[in-house]
Parts: structure tokens; sequence; C-alpha cells
């Protein structure tokens, strides 16, 4: 919980497709982490964000070369709790699936769905003193959930307090009817990279929460075909505001004494 203590601790964004670098972000340093589990997608950014100390860091490494499907999500979770950050906000973009998700919107996910097959998903598998299991019941930390709403009316940025992620294999994207069945199942938004992250996360007691951008009405939504074209459009307006909201969150984080102060 962000309020169990007044310890003050270091945020981190993981930057999805369309934010491979925080604009406005002062670059402190670089450092590359060495986990038990392989290499991170890359080095981790030190820097300053709005006054405070974060760290950023690219999933998809900052050439965008690494597919969903093969992202070291446990190399890249491990690395952000060795350096002290206690809370995450992840970004990714997605498909919406409900009607009223057009592409632009910001969504922040309360519930997910996994879909994945055959991605290393857990750190409890050896060397245990006893079988580990971890309560799941809501996979995004709702305290940070309620600080990046209040931060979108705070600052007028628009967002969606809820949605239902699918994680879905990738790289591909989904079949018209695909996405029929994860409508039926209660889903609301489609992407590829939430999990195993967000399960990972909650294994090593960070506090992990999501910003989803619409890219495109998920397949069969919309007429025509998906195109890559439409998706970086739609990414470049929607991640402007995620900065926004970021900055905003921030700021309300900082009101509780959460964050790292800079000089």
């Amino acid at each position: 919980m962000l309020w169990k203590n007044s310890k003050v601790d270091r945020l981190a964004i993981i930057g999805g497709t369309g934010l491979t670098e925080l604009s406005g972000l002062e670059l402190v340093r670089k450092e590359m982490i060495r986990t038990p589990y392989g290499e991170p997608s890359g080095p981790l950014i030190h820097g300053r964000f709005y006054g405070h100390e974060i760290v950023f860091f690219a999933r998809h490494g900052y050439g965008h070369t690494i597919p969903p499907h093969k992202v070291n999500y446990r190399a890249n979770i491990w690395a952000m709790k060795q350096v002290g950050v206690s809370y995450v906000i992840a970004v990714a973009a997605v498909g919406g699936i409900t009607d009223r998700l057009e592409p632009g919107m910001l969504v922040i996910p309360h519930q997910i769905m996994d879909y994945t097959y055959s991605r290393k998903h857990t750190f409890f598998e050896n060397d245990l003193a006893q079988v580990t299991h971890i309560d799941f019941t809501e996979p995004y930390c709702p305290q940070l959930r309620q600080l990046i709403c209040n931060g979108s009316e705070a600052n007028g940025v628009g967002v969606v307090h809820k949605g239902v992620y699918a994680a879905m294999q990738g790289p591909r994207l989904e079949t018209a009817a695909e996405i029929n069945r994860l409508e039926k199942d209660g889903c609301t938004v489609v992407g590829m990279t939430g999990m195993p992250e967000a399960a990972l996360a909650k294994e090593l007691d960070l506090c992990y929460a999501a910003i989803n951008v619409v890219a495109n009405k998920a397949a069969g939504r919309s007429e025509g075909q998906i195109t890559l074209a439409e998706i970086r459009k739609n990414l470049h307006e929607g991640m402007k505001r995620v900065r926004e909201l970021i900055g905003s969150t921030i700021r309300q984080m900082a009101n509780l004494e959460c964050l790292v102060k800079t000089a």
C-alpha cells in the first residue's frame, strides 16, 4: 500500500509501444543490471521528472526490437526491485474491444485475464522452502490506480477508470472471432504485455498499475484492416496525454511524500 509508512521510495515508468523515451526526463545516469534471470530489455534510465527521482525503462528495448513474447519479464521486474523501485506505472498500447473505447483514449485497468503461454511467469519455482502463492484477486495496486485517476481529474486528462485487460501471446494481432470470445469473457481491452509482468511485480511486492492507450479498435470492431500507420498515429497523440498524466500522478504521490524529492 502506498501509505503504509512514511518511507520515501522510487517510482519506475515502464514504456511500451509508442513510449521508448520519456520527453522531459532529465537524464542522471544509465545502469545495466545483471539478474539471476538473464539480461533485461536494456539499461535502467535514472532521471528527474517533475522534480522527483524516477526510473524509466523501455519494455521492448530502446530501439523497440523485442517482441512481446520474447521480453524477459522476470529480468526486467527483478532489475527494478534491485535498484529500490517500489511503485511501477506500466504503459501499454491496447486494442479497444467495447464500442465506447475510441483510439487515443486512456484506460486504467482494474482486472486482467491471461491468455499467454510458454512465458517464464514466476519467480517461485526453484529452491523453495515451501510452495508459494500470491493473492492475485486485485492484480493492480488499488491505491496507485486511484492516484492515477485523481491525477487525470487534477490535470484534465480524461481516462476510463476501469477496464479488463486481455493479455494475448502475440506478436500477431487477433482474429475477429478471438475478439468476440474475449468480449464474452468480459474483457474490454486487448494487449500482449500485461502478463506475466503484473504477476511478477506482485510476487516482488511492487505496487503496480497500468495506463493503457487505445491504439486501435480491436479486430472486427471497425471497417477494414488494422494498419501500423493507424496505430502509430493514434499512439503519437495518446502518448502526449500519457506524459501529462504521469506528471500529474507524480505530483499526487509527492503530496503523500511517497517519492524521493530531488534538489
